[in-house]
């Protein structure tokens, strides 16, 4: 904290993202914003992760000792995950229900490729130990037996696991054995991580509660490893322990983190969402498709009403995560994306990525594949005359040499093949775009894109012409955006709780929400408290999530899950009985809205051209008009 005009203190707030390519910083002092880019290290992420924090401070002319926040999203729990570098797992589950994992949902991996696979299980059936017991909606059915519970324990000791899941039948309304079981584990084996599914997710559906704590257990002891040697590094450097971004927006202390990895497995992607919502709020615009698109992937998102669009359910690397979470939508496309040519010589982009070593061809550090950089490098979209995040000069020569291999191959012209690379890799994004927009019941058109990220900006206008959208805000920081989303986060958590109750005159509804509401004071004595509902029509399968206001009259819920079912489906039954799953509540502080300005409005510049923005390139495209914001962001209008 320093001191601001006329004597009143300004907080310095901070904020580290770490991507695939780059790690991005950004250091807010009242309306100032000043960032800096690092290249990431993948060995340890923490490394450039402070790297990039002392030199914002050093621009900004600030010490370590003046930070009075300090918020980090990073990848280490998804890439854990996507690479099988997780702990050595080991599962305890109710005696005859073992093999959870492998039966799934006894659906295919793809509908019509009967000889495509599931990923294994992260746990195999070698590490599944069962104790006797059974637990049923209104109790203990059959009482917990000692005997098993030791040969479990012994199991799990002999198994050479590290953690280890605990999922027991109906554990999410009978929690007593599960516990029993953890409390068990955790004394007799003090060096391992354990993860009990009514901890993790008191939610029925045994597979997607019993995966979704699996997961947890998996990645915790790595990302609690990681999340040590930040705070030690953050205090060498004479940083306070940084806050932790949670896949559901909110930032958590980094203690409660590091208890449950599966709350952070979108953290980066998340604050980004946060940073486009805080951004795009600040000038007035309620819906908008967030379009963030880094050095390996890109990641998609809706905000309606100002409000980003939220879900409980998503799969990384075929292992679903049924928590709350922002609604993201990730694909592989991103300016270090590999264009290669498939067997029936059709020209493709990503998955595979150059990433941070050695990078794009362009950055002349030992990459020879040809990427979506080096075809933007080559059709004049960046310019070769400045240094990329500060650092790394684009080398023409080399992103001409790799993409001409390429269209070799091909039988294409060197530029054609550039401009092909743009339009797959382009398609790619649209089609994320439209899961989260037109797959969700939202026309595209009545949506601003909000590109950032360090290639966002160089394709909003190509997928802005593919979705039929008129307008394209670039805002201020693009290429850090994410990082700012961090600085700007408020606190929040999440608690679920499954009731099956009906929605009806002189339901309890509101009392079985108390507990949750306690749990929130407890976390958050502060904080302001939203509830939800999950609701079907009595048996339905699947709920809606229709947000309640508990002191309203409950027919209301009922009203409101009609509509929603409306929307989404098409049809809706007013004379059929509709009951509640899952009870929600969301505990949240709210962060600072960002106020950023200082920059000359420019003329509106018409395309084809780029523009230079804080990290990122903006391309306005032929038929686009670009104007400089005094926020620092560029605005894009469709002309044509």
């Amino acid at each position: 904290m320093i001191e601001g005009v006329g004597g009143a203190t300004v907080e310095i707030l901070v904020g580290v993202d770490v991507g695939g390519t780059f790690t991005d910083a950004a250091v807010l002092v009242g309306r100032r914003l000043v960032t800096a880019k690092r290249p990431t290290t993948p060995e340890d992420q923490s490394v450039a992760a402070v790297e990039a924090v002392e030199e914002a401070l050093r621009v900004a002319g600030l010490e370590a000792g003046d930070v009075t926040g300090f918020a980090h999203g990073m990848t280490v729990g998804t890439n854990a995950l996507l690479e099988g570098r997780g702990a050595r797992t080991a599962l305890v589950a109710t005696e005859g229900f073992g093999d959870v994992l492998e039966l799934r949902r006894q659906t295919r991996a793809h509908l019509y490729d009967l000889a495509r696979a599931h990923p294994p299980p992260l746990v195999p059936a070698g590490r599944v130990f069962e104790v006797s017991e059974r637990c049923g909606p209104e109790g203990v059915v059959r009482p917990l037996d000692p005997a098993s519970l030791d040969a479990a324990i012994d199991g799990v000791r002999h198994s050479d696991a590290t953690a280890v899941a605990v999922g027991l039948l109906f554990s999410f309304a009978s929690p007593d054995h599960e516990r029993a079981v953890a409390d068990a584990l955790r004394e007799r084996l003090p060096g391992v991580h354990v993860s009990a599914s009514h901890e993790v997710l008191p939610e029925i559906r045994e597979y997607e509660r019993i995966s979704t704590t699996v997961v947890d257990a998996y990645l915790t002891p790595v990302l609690r490893a990681y999340l040590r040697r930040l705070e030690d590094r953050a205090a060498g450097a004479g940083l306070p322990a940084p806050a932790i971004m949670q896949s559901s927006g909110g930032v958590l202390p980094i203690e409660a983190s590091a208890d449950h990895a599966a709350w952070t497995v979108l953290s980066g992607p998340a604050a980004g969402v946060i940073g486009a919502a805080a951004i795009a709020g600040d000038q007035g615009i309620e819906d908008a498709l967030t379009f963030d698109m880094g050095g390996t992937s890109c990641d998609v998102a809706l905000v309606q009403a100002g409000t980003p669009a939220r879900t409980t359910e998503t799969e990384i690397a075929g292992h679903p995560i049924h928590l709350p979470m922002l609604d993201v939508v990730t694909v592989s496309a991103g300016g270090g994306s590999i264009a290669w040519a498939d067997s029936g010589g059709a020209l493709r982009v990503g998955p595979r990525s150059a990433g941070a070593r050695p990078g794009p061809a362009a950055y002349a550090a030992g990459g020879t594949e040809p990427t979506v950089t080096d075809a933007n490098l080559l059709l004049g979209r960046l310019p070769d005359d400045q240094a990329l995040g500060g650092r790394i000069t684009l080398d023409r020569g080399a992103a001409e040499a790799a993409v001409a291999d390429l269209a070799g191959r091909l039988g294409m012209t060197p530029t054609a093949c550039a401009e092909g690379i743009l339009t797959v890799a382009n398609q790619e994004m649209v089609r994320a775009l439209r899961r989260v927009s037109v797959e969700r019941g939202v026309d595209p058109r009545r949506c601003t894109l909000v590109a950032f990220g360090g290639a966002g900006p160089l394709h909003a206008a190509g997928v802005a012409d593919e979705l039929g959208i008129d307008r394209v805000l670039c805002p201020p920081a693009a290429g850090v955006l994410a990082a700012l989303g961090l600085v700007v986060a408020g606190e929040r958590r999440d608690y679920v709780q499954t009731v099956l109750l009906p929605v009806a005159d002189g339901s309890d509804l509101p009392a079985r929400l108390e507990p949750l509401r306690t749990r929130a004071r407890g976390d958050l004595p502060d904080g302001s408290h939203e509830a939800a509902a999950d609701c079907r029509y009595r048996g339905q399968t699947h709920a809606i999530t229709i947000p309640w206001q508990p002191e309203e009259p409950i027919e209301r819920l009922a009203e409101a899950f009609h509509r929603a079912h409306q929307r989404r489906y098409g049809d809706a039954d007013t004379t059929r009985p509709v009951e509640v799953v899952s009870l929600r509540l969301a505990a949240a502080l709210p962060g600072v809205q960002p106020r950023l300005d200082g920059a000359t409005v420019g003329a509106r510049e018409a395309g084809p051209r780029f523009m230079a923005m804080d990290g990122a390139t903006c391309w306005v495209a032929d038929g686009w008009e670009g104007r400089l914001q005094a926020s620092g962001g560029i605005e894009l209008e469709r002309t044509a």
